[in-house]
């Protein structure tokens, strides 16, 4: 009884908190929701404390919170909830059902045929999401088709057991004396979490703009002079897979936390060993009394860093590389270029002037193509403090001194839901930013 007293004036707070803040409309384009599809609700806000408490509220009550910046605050409500609680917040809200559809296999199954992966004008793999299995298959056809440029490694097992590729992409050049030239390595990873099908869309594009040398326009073939490429496409393949099987905006891996636990999984993005923190304080204000971890949550760190396997497969990988020197993570959504850290809002990294230089530069860069607006700025400020996260442990461990995280498109109204028509432009937006960051690098340490 207690609980549900508590559980009761906590969604009192929230409404009353959530009309204070006078949600305009949020528009979406979207077909017709399938069943069981639920509702994401936009807030925006001026004053600090009035986000920190909504946003304190709704961790109490664990609402998947989609997007939190400076101005917005996007949380999905699945009808799980909204059958018995999200009437009430219909007063002075505003909301849209995103589009969550997931592709047919029979629909899939048409599109497999001729991708034509060697031309990126006349592919067809680029115009829709694929499934797991898909995935491998592109990446073996690559393989296939440029073995002097493409290998792929198997770095480790997920928690299920699925295996994880990463892509190595590299072109070796003899220098005058007939040595291989060294080169510096450039890691970029796809959708940790694993709802963000354009991150991994986006780094298959990318992998596939590596090995074409026409249209040049479209190529980056060109960075292999100075860079060994690693991509990894779907770092959580498990939790990738159960998007398509069971729940389209499944968030963390899906690691068995105990065999009387009813809850699975962790937020791969918080277990990283770099000032890794139990503590998942969105506000980043310590709670007023220690409350026990809700393994439940979406953004539950685990117990201790290091703990999904999917993290130590993507460390262990990484502390292998020689000359580390850039590394991007692909995320949703924002359309934000980030630096370290995530940890600290106070703490800034050694480099942060190149950092940020180069930041700007890219976004720029990529601006140029579509007319796309990229914030920059450190992860801190640009979202919320958030320990154990990649970029902190990219750059404070692994000592990539390049480590970005990169918010891809939109800023809320597709969300997640980004349509596949999408790929190819932010393919290409980010293509621009990789290309303008190696170049950066280049400038600065010409002795490759």
């Amino acid at each position: 009884m207690k609980r549900a007293i508590t559980t009761t004036a906590l969604w009192a707070a929230f409404i009353l908190m959530a009309e204070s803040l006078k949600l305009p409309e949020q528009v979406v384009f979207t077909k017709t929701p399938t069943q069981g599809q639920g509702t994401v609700r936009r807030y925006t806000h001026e004053l600090a404390q009035d986000v920190d408490e909504l946003l304190r509220i709704a961790q109490d009550l664990n609402l998947d919170i989609w997007h939190h910046d400076s101005k917005q605050l996007d949380i999905y409500f699945p009808t799980t909830t909204t059958a018995s609680m999200h009437p009430a917040l219909h007063r002075n809200t505003s909301y849209f059902e995103p589009y969550s559809e997931v592709p047919s296999p029979q629909l899939l199954a048409q599109n497999a045929v001729g991708w034509n992966i060697s031309d990126l004008r006349a592919s067809t793999f680029h115009l829709s999401y694929h499934p797991l299995y898909e995935i491998d298959s592109f990446l073996e056809e690559m393989a296939n088709e440029w073995p002097d440029l493409v290998e792929l490694i198997d770095i480790g097992a997920s928690a299920e057991g699925r295996k994880t590729l990463a892509v190595k992409i590299a072109r070796t050049d003899l220098n005058k004396k007939g040595k291989r030239v060294k080169k510096f390595a450039y890691v970029i990873q796809g959708a940790q979490h694993a709802r963000e099908w354009i991150a991994t869309a986006t780094a298959l594009y990318f992998a596939n703009t590596l090995v074409v040398q026409k249209p040049k326009s479209l190529s980056h073939h060109k960075l292999l002079d100075h860079f060994d490429f690693y991509i990894i496409p779907t770092p959580n393949p498990d939790g990738y897979e159960y998007t398509w099987t069971e729940d389209r905006f499944w968030y963390k891996n899906r690691q068995s936390l105990g065999s009387d636990e009813r809850c699975f999984g962790l937020d791969l993005n918080r277990n990283w060993g770099y000032q890794w923190s139990e503590e998942t304080d969105f506000a980043g204000k310590p709670p007023k009394k220690k409350l026990p971890k809700d393994k439940c949550s979406h953004w539950y760190p685990g117990s201790r860093p290091f703990e999904a396997p999917e993290v130590v497969n993507v460390a262990t990988f990484v502390s292998s590389l020689k000359r580390k020197m850039a590394f991007l993570d692909l995320r949703s959504y924002g359309q934000m270029l980030s630096t370290p850290y995530s940890y600290s809002c106070h703490d800034l990294p050694a480099d942060a002037e190149d950092l940020l230089e180069a930041a700007m530069g890219a976004a720029q860069a990529a601006k140029k193509l579509y007319g796309t607006s990229i914030q920059t700025g450190m992860l801190c400020e640009m979202l919320y403090p958030a320990p154990g996260n990649i970029i902190d442990w990219m750059y404070g461990s692994a000592n990539v001194k390049f480590s970005f995280a990169a918010h891809l498109p939109d800023t809320g109204t597709y969300g997640f839901s980004l349509p596949p028509t999408w790929i190819k432009p932010v393919g290409e937006e980010v293509g621009k930013i990789i290309d303008y960051l190696a170049k950066f690098i280049v400038n600065q340490h010409p002795q490759v």
